[in-house]
C-alpha cells in the first residue's frame, strides 16, 4: 500500500469512531469509510448509571450525522466476510466493498457467565437492575451479590453497580462483591486498588476476593470457597469474539494481532478493541489501539517505517454514588487514584479524539 488509501472501518463503537477520527487527524490522503449495522453510536459506559435516580441518559449519536459532519461515507450494514486476497469484504445484505486497509472493530458477544444470576450486559439490562434496586430499597431483597466472573478482563462496571446500589438502598440490604481478582480492581495497581477497597469499606460493601463464583441455586451463590446465601445476584457477562469468516481466531473467537493491531498473517488488515485477542476489553484501551492502528496505516500509505508503539495506559472513572474516583495505571509506572480528574476531558471514556468530539454532548459525571 502506498499513496492515497481507502480505509474501511467495520464497527460503529468506540474503536471504530476513534479510528475514523485518528485517520483524519493523521493525513488527508487517508479516506476512511464506516461500515456498521446500527443507526447510532451508543456511549455504553454510562449504562451503569441508568438504573439509579437522577442518572443522565445514555448518549446516542446518529452515525449518519457523524458521517455527514466528518465527510465520511457510512454504510449501514454488517460485515459478513473478509476476502483478504481480493481486498474486499462482503456484507450481510450481499454488497461487496473494497479497501486498501481494513480495520475490524466489531466488539464482542456478551454471554451468561453465572447461571441463575441477572447478567448485566449494558443498556438492555438497565430496567432489570433498576427493579432489583427498588426491591432492595423496599427490603424485599436483603442479600445482594455482585459477581465478577472468571476470565473477565474489565470489572470496573461491576464495582460501580455495587457501590451505587449500596448508596441507593442505604443499609436496607447487604451488598457483597465476589471476584476472582486478588484485590478490588487489581489491574490498576496497588495504590488504586487500596483506594477502591477503602471506598467499598466506607459504603459497607463486603468483598470476597480471589473467589470464583459458579452459579446461583436454591437461594445460594455457589463459589469455589463455599456457599453464600443470596436473594439476588448480578453478574457481568463473559465475552466471546464474533468469529469473522475470513479472519483467524483463537479458541474464544478473538482475532490474533501484533503490537500495531495488524491481524497475523494478513496484509493491511487490523483488528482493534474487543474483537482483538489483546488486553482488557475496555473503551479507553480500544481507543489507544485505534490510534496505534491509524499510525501504522498512515506509515504504510506514506511508505515509511512503522512507528514505535507506546505502552498502554489504563484509565478508569469509578462512579461511586458519592463522587467519581479517577484511576490510572501505566505499565511499569505508578498506580494513581484521585477524586480530581487525571485526564481531560474528565469523561468516562478517555479517548484522544472521540472524547473531545463527544464533550459537548456529554453530561459531566461528577
Amino acid at each position: 500500500m502506498s499513496g492515497p488509501a481507502r480505509v474501511l472501518v467495520a464497527g460503529g463503537g468506540v474503536a471504530g469512531l476513534e479510528t475514523v477520527l485518528a485517520l483524519q487527524a493523521r493525513s488527508e490522503d487517508l479516506m476512511p469509510a464506516l461500515l456498521a449495522p446500527g443507526r447510532h453510536f451508543v456511549h455504553r459506559p454510562l449504562a451503569v448509571l441508568e438504573p439509579f435516580a437522577d442518572a443522565p441518559p445514555v448518549l446516542r449519536v446518529p452515525l449518519a450525522a457523524f458521517g455527514e459532519e466528518r465527510g465520511v461515507p457510512v454504510h449501514r450494514d454488517a460485515l459478513a466476510r473478509v476476502l483478504p486476497g481480493d481486498r474486499t469484504v462482503t456484507t450481510a445484505e450481499g454488497d461487496r466493498l473494497g479497501y486498501d486497509a481494513l480495520v475490524v472493530a466489531l466488539g464482542s458477544r456478551p454471554l451468561e457467565a453465572v447461571p441463575g444470576a441477572l447478567t448485566f450486559r449494558g443498556v438492555q439490562d438497565v430496567a432489570r437492575v433498576r427493579d432489583l434496586v427498588r426491591r432492595a430499597g423496599e427490603r424485599r431483597a436483603r442479600r445482594l451479590a455482585f459477581v465478577v466472573p472468571r476470565g473477565t478482563t474489565w470489572s470496573l462496571p461491576l464495582y460501580e453497580l455495587a457501590l451505587q446500589t449500596a448508596a441507593a438502598v442505604r443499609g436496607a440490604a447487604q451488598v457483597t462483591v465476589v471476584t476472582p481478582e486478588p484485590s478490588p480492581l487489581a489491574a490498576f495497581g496497588e495504590r488504586a486498588s487500596l483506594a477502591v477497597a477503602a471506598v467499598l469499606a466506607r459504603r459497607g460493601v463486603e468483598v470476597r476476593a480471589a473467589t470464583v463464583a459458579w452459579e446461583v441455586a436454591g437461594g445460594l451463590l455457589l463459589t469455589e470457597a463455599g456457599e453464600l446465601p443470596v436473594d439476588a445476584v448480578v453478574a457481568l457477562a463473559r465475552l466471546e469474539g464474533p468469529r469473522v469468516p475470513g479472519l483467524p481466531s483463537d479458541p474464544l473467537g478473538f482475532v490474533p494481532v501484533d503490537e500495531h493491531g495488524a491481524v497475523l498473517d494478513l496484509e493491511d488488515v487490523y483488528a482493534i478493541g474487543d474483537v482483538a485477542a489483546a488486553g482488557p476489553k475496555q473503551g479507553g484501551l480500544a481507543a489507544q489501539q485505534a490510534g496505534t492502528a491509524a499510525a501504522a496505516i498512515a506509515a504504510r500509505a506514506a511508505g515509511e517505517p512503522l512507528p514505535p508503539v507506546a505502552p498502554p495506559v489504563l484509565r478508569g472513572a469509578l462512579v461511586t454514588g458519592a463522587g467519581t474516583l479517577y484511576l490510572r495505571h501505566e505499565r511499569g509506572g505508578e498506580s494513581e487514584a484521585s477524586w480530581e480528574p487525571l485526564w481531560w476531558p474528565p469523561a468516562k471514556l478517555a479517548a484522544r479524539h472521540l472524547s473531545h468530539h463527544l464533550a459537548a454532548r456529554l453530561t459531566p459525571i461528577g
